[in-house]
């Protein structure tokens, strides 16, 4: 490979990195305002899921914080960290009331997968770090 083929698969994979970062990020802010508008819909879901209502607002500022340090290049591996453990959390919540697993208690698996895949594919410090070769 020569090294403008290289600059090329980086350009491309730094691209859909950041492409699939905007969608992951967009998701997560759809939450954090849900969160904070405090809808109906929300209170109700978080007290079928086991939580005080009075959780929603302190869960859509932590999201919203882990959201905006993964948005920003400097921060983005400690926001992914964040967010890693967000979603671990509703994983578990759903496990704890035997929600249905491939629609409910793996999304979080899927979006942490998505959310991974894309600091991945944009940021050389995490594939320095997490190196994949053929």
């Amino acid at each position: 490979m020569t090294r403008s083929d290289t600059a090329a698969t980086g350009n491309w994979m730094r691209w859909t990195g950041y492409g699939l970062t905007g969608l992951v990020g967009l998701f997560m802010l759809m939450d954090v305002a849900m969160k904070l508008a405090q809808l109906p819909i929300v209170l109700e879901t978080t007290a079928q899921l086991g939580w005080p209502t009075a959780t929603v607002v302190p869960l859509g500022l932590v999201l919203l914080i882990s959201t905006a340090l993964y948005a920003m290049p400097r921060t983005s591996i400690l926001g992914a960290i964040l967010l890693t453990a967000y979603l671990g959390g509703a994983v578990a919540t759903h496990m704890r009331i035997g929600s249905p697993l491939f629609s409910h208690t793996l999304f979080g698996v899927y979006v942490g997968i998505a959310l991974w895949g894309a600091l991945y594919l944009r940021s050389d410090r995490l594939r320095s770090l997490i190196p994949i070769s053929r």
